[in-house]
């Protein structure tokens, strides 16, 4: 019961936190790169529910990111269309074609999945780079609106807009937190832990597989449609392996398969690569090594190793208690024995 308090007190604190940062940071900047990061955070939550809880790892969901953001941007510059009714549907076509990817895709397992993947979010590169007419090609996609207004409600400014992506944040978090701690994410974790074990089981590994995938896509698309609103410019880089490799990169360093590993990877590695910006080129110099051995001395991440951490200490502390009512227990029945051989004699 203590636990679940005191996690209720530090969600309440960083809620508070969130909430009051625009108030407490005036630099524009930086409230620039909380609210692309919380972009990031939505996209990197997607594949976490994939690779992290179900044990598949997605190399395509870059290019549903930027399927989202393009579509968003199509239907609403090209078609006319109000811009909720376009985010939605940007949304919808990305899963549907998530969807039919992954009926083909999860029929293979482990490297073979990853590679097959890896493939089809380069197609997707391709496809937007290639399609001049559809997509604006190299040349890149412009004019796209900002958010609508929902009755009282406006989006146009960079409050606004962070106010608004904290909210479809939170709203991730929430789904991923009732998600993990149901049924189904006991499922997914069954599947990631052993498939063929939950086959015996009677779980039904391709259908759950298959709505992990979808839902997880759906996550990456809304934070593609995000980012075509807040950037409102698009260019088909953001297909590339490239971004789908810092999704990772914040995924291991945060702490793939826990809930808390994509806000502090994201938060951690954006603003280190922000503030090691006037080494220029010269800046991975740092940041690779640093990521390496990050990597390597803690291979669950940064919330994955302290949550071992905790876990070790509580363990050892059982451990103790274990070892010290054994010890009072011998000391209670040498007594006795003592008691009785007194009495005896």
């Amino acid at each position: 019961m203590a636990i679940f308090e005191k996690r209720r007190l530090w969600l309440a604190v960083l809620a508070a936190l969130a909430l009051a940062f625009p108030l407490l940071v005036t630099n524009g900047y930086y409230l620039h790169m909380m609210t692309i990061s919380f972009i990031w955070m939505i996209a990197v939550y997607g594949l976490n529910l994939f690779a992290g809880y179900t044990g598949y790892l997605s190399l395509a969901h870059a290019g549903f990111f930027a399927i989202g953001a393009y579509t968003l941007g199509i239907l609403t510059v090209k078609v006319g269309v109000p811009f909720w009714l376009a985010f939605v549907s940007a949304c919808l076509l990305t899963t549907l074609i998530g969807a039919l990817v992954g009926l083909v895709a999860l029929r293979t397992k482990e490297h073979f999945f990853a590679i097959y993947t890896l493939c089809v979010g380069y197609i997707i590169y391709l496809v937007i780079d290639k399609w001049d007419g559809l997509t604006g090609g190299v040349r890149g996609f412009i004019g796209i609106p900002a958010p609508a207004d929902i009755g009282p409600l406006s989006f146009q400014t960079p409050v606004a807009q962070y106010y608004l992506l904290l909210f479809f944040l939170a709203a991730v978090v929430f789904i991923m937190y009732r998600l993990v701690y149901s049924l189904t994410g006991r499922t997914y974790i069954a599947i990631r832990n052993s498939e063929e074990l939950a086959l015996t089981l009677g779980i039904s590994t391709m259908k759950n597989k298959l709505a992990s995938f979808v839902l997880s896509v759906f996550f990456t698309s809304l934070a593609g449609a995000l980012y075509a609103s807040f950037i409102r410019f698009l260019g088909p880089d953001i297909a590339y392996v490239s971004v789908m490799f810092d999704f990772l990169t914040y995924l291991l360093v945060g702490g793939i398969g826990t809930l808390a590993g994509p806000v502090v990877g994201t938060l951690l590695v954006t603003f280190l690569s922000q503030q090691l910006q006037f080494l220029q080129d010269y800046r991975m110099l740092i940041f690779g090594p640093v990521l390496t051995l990050l990597i390597i001395f803690y291979p669950h991440g940064i919330t994955g190793g302290f949550i071992r951490f905790k876990a070790k200490r509580e363990e050892a502390r059982c451990l103790k208690l274990e070892a010290n009512r054994t010890v009072a227990e011998l000391a209670a029945s040498r007594q006795g024995r003592s008691e009785r051989h007194v009495k005896e004699g």
